[in-house]
């Protein structure tokens, strides 16, 4: 059968087990906001690691793209820093968000700090999770696969991707993410050793990639490399593992949980490095480096593997654009419009569910905008990081500062970031990446009231982490 009929089908059947999926979702849709938002807190090991990876894993093509062009470095860039920073979460912040009985992020920047900063923390975390580096992958397998425009194919991947999660909540996306880790995996699995096979090992390797592609900072310099160790600072305020924690069904769940993900990560990311390594070798004009995996699949696979290498494209891309336009729309309908409005539960989470379209058009005009997945992922967490990792550490402890301090921290950060990469448009301003000065500003101006003591401890009522407050 030909190769492209082949991946037609394959991917109709995966479209028709998400139609089933909805389907099924109608059925017996979530009730109730601990159901919704976090799955009633039963979130087994299994099902909270296999909803962690395939979610937090959906820049496939990204990193395609950053492996064909740069080579080894990939494993440094978007590998080893987000093991390192994923493994502290787990140690230090997993229980203590389990814990906390918690619902959402800004939950916690309000119980510490107040509404202000709940209200500046959801609009930025809206912007962050808006997955718009997801549907563009999306709209780019969909549009190589139909020759439809991009913008259809974006608009379309997009609708499909929530549609399970309007009625379902976080379970209709961690009962999709079940069948997803299974194909993420085995996409690659088939990828792989027949690129081995067919082409040979390392040593043809060697003799095919330019030099650059096998050294440590694939020609770019140590802070082309260095600056992700600080975008990778993400991971400590990443909603999802937020997310997964607080509907963890205990403690211990949540943190083994995040520390099993990060071995079958370390296993993924040695299988599409690897990949993206045999992509430039084979293909060194290759025109659009986004396409270096689906391409370097074409060449390789035989018809019906090369359906199924496709299908764990999908479910990569789709297991993550689900989940994070969840955690968008609830930022959006529940933390940011329902906090400011003053929304009881109920009508947060009915703002929530609609929010669901709001997020999926702005992740297409986003999408549509950037046109680079890795530019999308540096700009969101050049600007998101430097508004969220100091106020979020220090809401992790017994302190409570001032709102308004806390406030002028998020804005000056944010502000200051996306002023230095709109004057380094051709380049970093300055020689310096944006994430610098942001996270300098921020320590700058909540430095003085910890220096001087102005913040006040908790009383016992208040440092107890057994909060909840949203009707669990």
């Amino acid at each position: 059968m030909d190769a492209g009929l082949t991946s037609w089908w394959a991917g109709l059947a995966y479209v028709l087990y998400l139609l089933y999926a909805v389907l099924r979702v109608m059925r017996k849709p979530a009730s109730g906001a601990v159901e919704y938002l976090v799955a009633g807190r039963r979130l087994t090991l299994p099902a909270f690691v296999a909803t962690l990876v395939s979610s937090w894993y959906g820049g496939i093509l990204g990193v395609g793209e950053y492996a064909w062009r740069h080579g080894l470095s990939n494993w440094l860039v978007f590998g080893l820093p987000y093991y390192l920073y994923a493994a502290v979460f787990a140690l230090v912040l997993a229980a203590r968000a389990r814990r906390s009985r918690l619902l959402s992020m800004p939950d916690l920047l309000e119980q510490r700090f107040g509404r202000g900063p709940a209200l500046v923390g959801a609009g930025t975390l809206f912007v962050m999770t808006a997955p718009a580096a997801y549907v563009l992958m999306l709209g780019v397998l969909v549009q190589a696969a139909t020759g439809w425009p991009l913008w259809l194919a974006v608009c379309l991947g997009a609708l499909l991707s929530v549609a399970y999660v309007f009625r379902g909540g976080l379970k209709a996306v961690v009962d999709t993410d079940r069948v997803q880790f299974v194909l993420m995996f085995a996409g690659f699995l088939v990828l792989v050793p027949v690129c081995v096979v067919k082409l040979g090992g390392w040593n043809w390797l060697q003799a095919q990639l330019p030099p650059a592609h096998l050294t440590w900072d694939g020609g770019l310099g140590w802070q082309a490399v260095f600056v992700w160790y600080f975008i990778a600072l993400s991971t400590l305020v990443e909603p999802a593992f937020y997310q997964r924690c607080y509907a963890a069904q205990d403690e211990k769940t949540a943190r083994r949980g995040i520390l099993i993900s990060i071995a079958f990560w370390i296993v993924f990311d040695l299988l599409t490095t690897t990949a993206g390594l045999y992509a430039r070798a084979l293909m060194p004009d290759l025109a659009d480096p986004v396409q270096a995996f689906p391409a370097l699949a074409a060449r390789v696979l035989p018809g019906f593997w090369q359906g199924v290498f496709t299908v764990g494209l999908l479910a990569t891309i789709m297991s993550t654009v689900d989940s994070y336009a969840f955690i968008a729309a609830v930022t959006l309908g529940r933390d940011l419009v329902g906090r400011w409005r003053g929304f009881d539960e109920a009508r947060s989470l009915r703002a929530a569910q609609w929010s669901l379209g709001v997020t999926a058009a702005a992740a297409v005009t986003m999408a549509l905008a950037a046109g680079s997945v890795v530019t999308l992922w540096k700009v969101l967490g050049s600007v998101g990081t430097p508004v969220l990792l100091f106020p979020l550490g220090l809401a992790q402890t017994t302190r409570r500062l001032d709102g308004r301090r806390v406030v002028t921290s998020m804005l000056g950060a944010g502000g200051v970031a996306t002023v230095w990469l709109l004057l380094g448009r051709g380049g970093p301003w300055l020689g310096i990446e944006a994430i610098f000065p942001g996270l300098l500003v921020s320590a700058l101006v909540l430095a003085p009231a910890l220096r001087r003591g102005r913040e006040r401890r908790l009383d016992p009522a208040e440092a107890k982490d057994d909060h909840d407050g949203n009707g669990d």
